[in-house]
């Protein structure tokens, strides 16, 4: 349900959130608040948050459309974590007056259920498909080839453009350099990069795989994918028109 700007739903899972080994919140009723467009924040009951872990600070902060909130740190028996809480208590949306929510990297693990989840809370909104096919797909970098395959595997996932993970294999891995850059998917989990040099030029962070994805995402272990946006990608001989994405 929208309220004004703001978009509120109840959460059905589970949500436990720690710092320094402790649970601070517990709740299975939390509210999903879409804060930003892209995925929502959990709201808990203070009556599921260790309020006595709550520290009050002078910081506050200010939203257009949920009010002014009570910033506080957030403190266990063995680690504080600076504004880390924050609670709208005269907001203007009733229901998340008596609710506190955290930031996410201030605390140390989430948990949906018993599964951790990285990054941010996932959007009950975004799905992952992965999917088996037999499409010949050609990636070229600077005119070059560096990987064909016939048996490539595409994930879906909602908001983005299909995604084609190639095996090893099937990659020219004498054009690709590891890098020291790796990034977070709630819904695929952690990945590592490598740049691409066909010509002489380094193209960075080009290309990508998860060595030991998620559950949902596991058929993409040990697959290499790449920027369909900064690349040449051929499908069945066509090349693909570079899609408009945050990545472009």
């Amino acid at each position: 349900m929208s309220r004004g700007r703001v978009r509120i739903e109840d959460g059905q899972k589970r949500v436990r959130v720690y710092l320094g080994g402790e649970v601070i919140a517990d709740t299975v009723s939390p509210k999903l608040v879409w804060e930003k467009p892209y995925y929502p924040v959990y709201y808990f009951p203070q009556d599921d948050v260790r309020m006595d872990s709550l520290l009050p600070t002078e910081h506050t902060k200010r939203s257009p459309s949920r009010g002014t909130a009570e910033v506080f740190d957030v403190k266990s028996n063995r680690q504080t974590s600076e504004q880390g809480a924050y609670r709208h208590t005269d907001s203007p949306i009733e229901e998340l007056r008596d609710h506190v929510a955290f930031d996410w990297q201030a605390m140390d693990a989430w948990f949906e259920e018993e599964e951790e989840v990285f990054l941010h809370a996932r959007d009950p909104y975004t799905r992952v498909d992965v999917l088996q096919s037999s499409r010949n797909i050609r990636v070229e970098v600077d005119g070059v080839t560096v990987a064909e395959s016939d048996q490539p595997r595409i994930l879906f996932e909602t908001g983005l453009p299909a995604r084609y993970y190639l095996p090893k294999t099937d990659v020219r891995f004498e054009y690709l350099t590891p890098t020291d850059l790796s990034t977070v998917c709630p819904y695929k989990g952690t990945s590592r990069y490598w740049s691409i040099n066909t010509t002489g030029e380094v193209h960075d962070n080009l290309a990508w795989g998860y060595d030991a994805p998620v559950r949902e995402s596991q058929p993409i272990a040990g697959y290499v994918a790449f920027y369909n946006e900064k690349l040449d990608i051929y499908v069945d001989g066509v090349l693909e028109e570079k899609p408009k994405t945050v990545f472009s």
